[in-house]
């Protein structure tokens, strides 16, 4: 253990220690608190360059890595993008703030000859061309520079599957405590942006799978709007709930790169740099009880935002146990259809789930930690056209979108907080993972925003609280997290412990 340290310091070469904070190698600055608009002061005065970012970056992939297992492929052409967004910069062509900065994807989003693999060893043969948010990136000069691990099929393969494994990346660590789990599914990429990896990645979620990995690794993470980000050549689950959305160490960086991922053109950069707390009325939605540190966090956040001026009014959010009867069997019904429509757009993979099914029991990799029983089940799955279905679909959506329009309305809300996530678990194959408090069904169900910021720790494990509105707030709730996350300041760089003492 302490010799590994001491390599990883060697190399680093930075003060405070690289493990614990974030540097890079003769920048001269640490890359933990770096955000992206002082990162494009630097790029624009000619102190910094997008080959010394993107190459202090591709350094802590090697080092830093190789205990936080979250990056399962680099773009070998990322330094020459990184130096042809110098040129651009050099002829004063510079395309925005996201221009030479290193982004990470969530390994189900489509890269053109790059991994997208969804985890899965079924997908090894690359896509021929890029999704629509890797369009986006790319128009908007972004270093693409690299591709994150991630629960395999997006956590929708087992019942009793672990958060952070794939057959093709392994397990992903938590990079507080590096036996506890980062949670699911875009582990990779919450866990990734937690250790300095990238200035900022891209996770998805369907319910659950941005927020949750970014409250158990510390960051800040976003699930935008149904429908604002393109979810065309994403690997899905259902269409109905699915988004891709940002992930990062700082909320005006989360906000700049919803500014480019939104096809509806928003800027949301503006949005995250005001002071809303004052005056505002925030509903919090406790969840007291399933975690004594959550809920501790939680009143210390409660404090917080009355300090600032802000009213707070304890709410439920009803409808819960109803949304959760339909949801997952209305999910597992789309499951079959979205991915087989997906699937036929990739050359070399199956085509079928029950393809998929075959290949796994053939492989030797894939189930050789948990099953496949979500996939057995959607196999079986009615048809969309099924009236259960129909009726399942729209009672989860419509009872979600009334849990909180309803609750926002009585109360004359601006917003509603609630705990993301308690400490991490540790890590277990065999048992699966030990979830004991969530709140995201209610925004993702119905389709709507809701963004999580760090928020306190329960010893060395992160713990983060979400802001949640209703239909197109997504400026609306970064806003209130760039305001929370001002007045609070409560994340930690990672500290890389093996273990909890």
């Amino acid at each position: 253990m302490r010799s590994l340290l001491a390599a990883l310091l060697a190399v680093l070469l930075v003060a405070p220690p690289a493990h614990a904070h974030g540097g890079g190698p003769g920048l001269g600055f640490d890359l933990d608190s770096a955000t992206i608009p002082q990162l494009a002061r630097r790029l624009d005065a000619g102190t910094l360059t997008s080959v010394d970012l993107t190459r202090a970056y591709l350094r802590r992939i090697d080092t830093v890595d190789r205990r936080v297992r979250s990056v399962v492929a680099v773009d070998p052409t990322a330094l020459g993008q990184a130096a042809e967004s110098d040129r651009r910069r050099d002829r004063g062509r510079a395309r925005g703030p996201l221009d030479g900065i290193p982004v990470l994807l969530k390994d189900n989003i489509d890269t053109k000859g790059l991994a997208s693999t969804a985890g899965s060893r079924a997908l090894r043969v690359p896509p021929r061309r890029d999704a629509e948010l890797v369009g986006r990136l790319r128009a908007a000069g972004a270093v693409v520079l690299g591709k994150t691990n991630l629960s395999e099929w997006a956590n929708f393969r087992s019942t009793r599957s672990t958060s952070g494994w794939s057959g093709v990346g392994g397990q992903t660590n938590n990079p507080h405590v590096l036996d506890r789990n980062p949670c699911g599914s875009s582990s990779g990429s919450g866990a990734a942006v937690a250790a300095s990896l990238a200035q900022v990645a891209v996770g998805t979620e369907t319910d659950g799978s941005i927020v949750c990995p970014a409250g158990q690794n510390g960051v800040v993470g976003l699930k935008p709007t149904l429908g604002a980000i393109s979810g065309e050549g994403i690997v899905p689950i259902s269409s109905r709930q699915d988004t891709a959305g940002p992930m990062a160490r700082h909320v005006v960086d989360a906000a700049i790169l919803m500014s480019v991922l939104d096809r509806r053109g928003g800027d949301y950069a503006t949005a995250a740099g005001a002071d809303v707390l004052r005056g505002a009325r925030v509903g919090v939605w406790r969840k007291a009880g399933a975690s004594p540190e959550a809920d501790r966090v939680v009143q210390a956040a409660v404090d917080a935002l009355r300090r600032s001026g802000a009213t707070v009014v304890d709410v439920e959010l009803p409808y819960q146990e109803q949304i959760d009867a339909v949801e997952f069997p209305a999910l597992i019904t789309e499951f079959k259809h979205d991915l087989e429509r997906y699937l036929a757009t990739r050359p070399g993979a199956p085509r079928t789930l029950d393809e998929l099914i075959r290949f796994n029991e053939r492989d030797p990799v894939e189930l050789s930690k948990f099953g496949q029983e979500l996939f057995l089940a959607a196999r079986d799955a009615p048809p969309l056209t099924d009236p259960t279905y129909r009726q399942q679909r729209d009672t989860a959506t419509g009872l979600a979108r009334r849990s909180i329009d309803e609750v926002l309305a009585a109360h004359r809300l601006d917003v509603v907080m609630a705990p993301t996530n308690s400490p991490a678990w540790r890590t277990d194959h065999a048992a699966g993972d030990a979830y004991v408090l969530g709140t995201s069904t209610p925004a993702a169900a119905a389709g709507y925003p809701n963004a999580t910021v760090p928020a306190g720790f329960a010893g060395p494990l992160p713990i983060g609280v979400s802001f949640m509105a209703g239909r197109d707030a997504d400026a609306r709730v970064l806003r209130f997290a760039a305001a929370f996350e001002h007045t609070t300041r409560a994340r930690q760089a990672p500290r890389y412990l093996p273990a909890l003492p």
